[in-house]
């Protein structure tokens, strides 16, 4: 599916590439295996603190949504390392997928932190029946239209070089993906009131806050924050691009205030 992305209201910055050093043509092989050996821990450890805070939050599927192959070696998005997978975390009737790799230190770089420090997540319970699996099997989420859309706004958010940075400076963004009639799933799942009379969707970044904590200081190189992901309607889409920044903070608020908080609800009104 080829997708135009926009982050509305910015433009969306090239990914920050880190310095090289003015050794680095003098790496020696061993230098070399130290640097991936400390890549790997702090990898590993990462892992383990997001384990860790997502069983606080829900039930964690020990397998996680990958690719047989990295997408960035085929002209994919570049995440920090080559590991993009998605967690998923089952929560009541609710299921979240997470991603798993956007806090990744980068490949053969030390000193460079965790990796773009954040990972994304969306929350919904609607996923239909053929798609949602049974505790213990996560491949049938990839026909889901939520794994869709977060596979493609992690993509645009990669492609940015994070986005941390934006929503600290703007708070909640805003995104919108075009083309979902030519979608594999989306177009099939998510009702008509969702979709733009311009064939778009759009969802918020960054807000609602979720019930749980979203920042985790205990990640080995340096803090990492969550960023949810929420489903808009076509309605609330148009409101955001007519007002901008001050109609994604009223929208946030409107959204929080109606119950609906984080959680992308396919059966919900409009709150606008």
């Amino acid at each position: 599916m080829s997708f135009f992305r926009k982050l509305l209201g910015l433009s969306p910055k090239a990914a920050e590439q880190p310095a090289p050093s003015s050794s680095q043509g003098e790496h020696s092989p061993s230098s070399h295996n130290v640097s991936d050996a400390a890549n790997q821990a702090a990898r590993e450890a990462g892992a383990e603190c997001l384990d860790r805070h997502w069983q606080s939050v829900g039930t964690v599927e020990p397998d996680v949504l990958a690719y047989l192959m990295s997408p960035s070696f085929s002209g994919g998005p570049h995440w920090p390392s080559t590991r993009q997978a998605y967690r998923v975390v089952r929560r009541g009737d609710s299921i979240i997928l997470a991603t798993e790799g956007l806090s990744d230190p980068f490949d053969d770089e030390e000193g460079q932190g965790n990796g773009f420090e954040m990972e994304l997540f969306l929350e919904t319970a609607d996923i239909p029946e053929q798609a949602r699996g049974t505790p213990g099997e996560v491949d049938p989420l990839k026909y889901s239209w939520a794994f869709e859309l977060i596979e493609h706004v992690a993509g645009t958010v990669a492609d940015a070089g994070g986005i941390v940075g934006q929503v600290e400076q703007y708070g909640a963004l805003s995104l919108e993906l075009p083309g979902v009639s030519q979608s594999r799933h989306m177009g099939e799942q998510i009702p008509p009131m969702f979709v733009s009379e311009d064939d778009s969707v759009g969802v918020l970044l960054g807000g609602p806050a979720p019930d749980f904590a979203t920042r985790l200081d205990g990640m080995p190189l340096s803090p990492v924050t969550l960023i949810p992901v929420v489903l808009i309607t076509a309605a609330e889409l148009d409101y955001v691009r007519a007002g901008g920044r001050a109609a994604r903070e009223d929208l946030v608020q409107r959204l929080q205030s109606a119950g609906v908080g984080h959680r992308s609800n396919l059966l919900r009104a409009s709150v606008v």
